[in-house]
């Protein structure tokens, strides 16, 4: 890969002030999950259009690298549906992880033609297709919905401004703790760089063929 006047200069940059990304918030939680060096954190609402666009690049680059891909709601308050389509997705957690991100993913992928009033019906279609029962009512304790108010709080504390917010995030004593990805494109090289500082080998990742998704608890 060609090493760009950003990678050799602008990049160790970001990484060194990582942690001053966030400066005053609590950044506690961008940790990988236990047992992985290096993962990838997502804040992310169903209803943003550009959640939507990022969801695939950052599922790629979780099974090209082998990484965790943790992904944590942020509902804005401005989107009519998110919310409940946040707690529909926790319901499929419920189900396997995987059916719980396929759920997201058919929810971004038919984004433009949803909308409060048929999300159920969209729900209802994907649960058939996936001969998963889905309730009369998905969340009677409120326990779903709680989970999705606490990863809320959690962008909060951040403190977050925009959706999708994603992290490079690493448990490496070298190094920051994580970067967060402003330009996309930047993506694979940030998490090279990472993976290098936490003492990974990103080409032996490149071969893996699983992939591990996880979710927030």
């Amino acid at each position: 890969m060609k090493r760009t006047l950003f990678s050799q200069f602008v990049l160790p940059v970001l990484l060194v002030l990582g942690t001053a990304i966030a400066w005053g918030g609590d950044t506690s939680m961008l940790r990988p999950p236990a047992g992985s060096k290096v993962a990838i954190v997502v804040f992310e609402d169903l209803e943003c259009p550009d959640c939507a666009r990022a969801a695939p690049l950052l599922h790629d680059a979780a099974k090209t690298y082998n990484i965790p891909l943790v992904q944590h709601d942020f509902p804005l308050p401005m989107h009519p549906w998110s919310f409940e389509a946040a707690v529909n997705a926790r319901y499929f957690d419920t189900k396997s992880k995987k059916i719980g991100d396929d759920y997201r993913l058919y929810i971004f992928q038919n984004q433009p033609y949803i909308t409060k009033q048929n999300l159920r019906g969209y729900t209802e279609k994907f649960a058939e297709q996936n001969k998963v029962v889905l309730p009369f009512v998905v969340d009677p304790t409120g326990d779903l919905a709680a989970k999705v108010k606490a990863d809320y709080q959690l962008g909060q504390r951040i403190p977050l401004d925009h959706t999708p917010t994603i992290y490079v995030v690493s448990n490496s004593a070298r190094g920051a703790p994580f970067v967060e990805v402003v330009d996309r494109t930047q993506l694979y090289q940030l998490i090279e760089q990472v993976m290098k500082q936490a003492g990974e080998t990103p080409q032996e990742h490149k071969t893996a063929s699983s992939q591990k998704t996880s979710h927030s608890q």
